[in-house]
């Protein structure tokens, strides 16, 4: 029976929360979009959307499609994952999202909490820290779709919402369950709809999940859902498998696709690049030309393939991506890299490629969807928050990275334990 109905608002964070649940033993498929037919078998099923920055409108009705399949899948509980890092600007989807799943599930309150402290993301007194630094002073500040200029949770969380927001702060956590469930209560009583929820480690996680057990409602990054298999398990409704991260072994030629220009994966390109791996950079205004990037890169990596991994990125600094938004428009840009990363994607494909990783959720979206790929079961974490997937019913293993997650030797770490 299925226990929990994830909706994730992008195809990285999906993997990422999966994850999470599969390191501690429940078993989880992770479905691309809401699906036509019956549900698969699993103590947890996530659907992965590419809803973090469409209109507001669109967002919330793919998530309530989610949901109500999901409900008809039987799930017990639900939990809308959105990132660590909160990509939500003042006209974006969290909020909305959160009221319309409320609303539809007849509830009247959830937590919001994205922290993941195992990654650097904590929340503190309502704010958000990457690492050591606020929110707004990170890299985050810089990103081309979604720059996020407010560490304040509560305010960010407002601004889109219809309902109040509140706050239930770290000495609260602190001091357990029961304290977290008094303060839930009272700030239900006080008409508060949604409310940020400080965590800095794991125990404030575990905390937290065990606190929301009674809620059908649980909105958050992927750290929250590292507490609920033991709840799960307490109440006798899952068994922990020990081998729930099990994927099979792929043979062929393996790649690496990276479209994001997050500081961490400008870093792990860098990386890559230093160590004297082969790399190809795909330039926007070749593509804004009508130049056949997509056909060119496949060219150079057809010649290098039996040699050994290759990278085709379109990942550049800040300053770089401002001056090409500014030159071309944000979504022309945006949508012309993604289109070309997905048809190389597939073409790598064709050519033999049977592990393929990809950095950055918007163009893992766009190469899962072009790819065909419906159904992802979940295997071990990479590096925290991102695991290697299998393409069901297909010889592919994929590893879907969000741009902010992973270390400097992601790329070849990854093929590494796959190899």
């Amino acid at each position: 029976m299925t226990v929990l109905g994830v909706i994730a608002d992008d195809f990285t964070g999906a993997t990422d929360v999966a994850s999470m649940l599969v390191r501690a033993g429940m078993r989880t498929v992770q479905v691309i979009g809401v699906p036509e037919g019956p549900p698969p078998q699993a103590d947890a099923i996530v659907v992965a959307l590419k809803s973090r920055t469409v209109p507001a409108p669109q967002a919330v009705a793919e998530s309530l499609a989610a949901l109500r399949w999901l409900q008809a899948a039987g799930a017990r509980q639900f939990y809308f994952k959105y990132c660590s890092t909160f990509d939500s600007t003042p006209a974006g989807n969290i909020g909305p999202v959160a009221e319309a799943l409320l609303e539809a599930l007849n509830s009247d309150f959830a937590i919001a909490c994205p922290a993941f402290p195992e990654n650097g993301r904590t929340v503190f007194r309502g704010h958000l820290f990457v690492g050591d630094q606020l929110l707004s002073e990170s890299g985050m500040r810089h990103h081309p779709l979604t720059p996020m200029t407010d560490a304040n949770l509560v305010a960010v969380l407002q601004a889109q919402s219809r309902g109040r927001v509140g706050l239930v702060r770290y000495d609260t956590v602190g001091q357990g369950v029961e304290a977290v469930r008094a303060r839930f209560a009272q700030l239900r009583a006080e008409g508060v709809r949604l409310a940020v929820a400080d965590a800095i480690d794991n125990d404030d996680l575990r905390t937290l999940a065990a606190a929301c057990a009674e809620l059908p409602l649980i909105t958050a990054g992927s750290g929250v859902a590292l507490g609920l298999p033991a709840v799960y398990q307490a109440r006798g409704w899952i068994r922990p498998d020990a081998q729930a991260a099990a994927l099979p072994t792929v043979g062929g030629a393996a790649a690496v696709l990276s479209g994001s220009c997050s500081d961490a994966t400008n870093a792990q390109v860098q990386h890559w690049i230093e160590a004297g791996r082969p790399a190809l950079r795909i330039d926007p205004h070749a593509l804004a030309q009508g130049r056949p990037a997509a056909a060119e890169a496949l060219a150079w990596a057809r010649d290098r393939l039996l040699d050994g991994p290759v990278l085709v990125y379109t990942t550049a600094r800040p300053n770089e991506v401002r001056a090409i938004q500014s030159e071309l428009g944000a979504e022309r840009a945006g949508a012309m890299v993604e289109q070309c990363l997905a048809t190389i994607a597939q073409g790598l494909v064709d050519a033999g490629v049977r592990r393929l990783v990809v950095a950055g959720g918007e163009t893992s979206g766009a190469v899962v969807q072009a790819l065909g790929v419906r159904q992802l079961r979940i295997g071990a974490p990479i590096d925290p928050g991102v695991p290697w997937t299998h393409a069901e019913g297909r010889p592919l293993l994929l590893a879907l990275k969000s741009g902010n997650f992973g270390g400097v030797d992601f790329f070849a770490k990854a093929l590494a334990q796959v190899a």
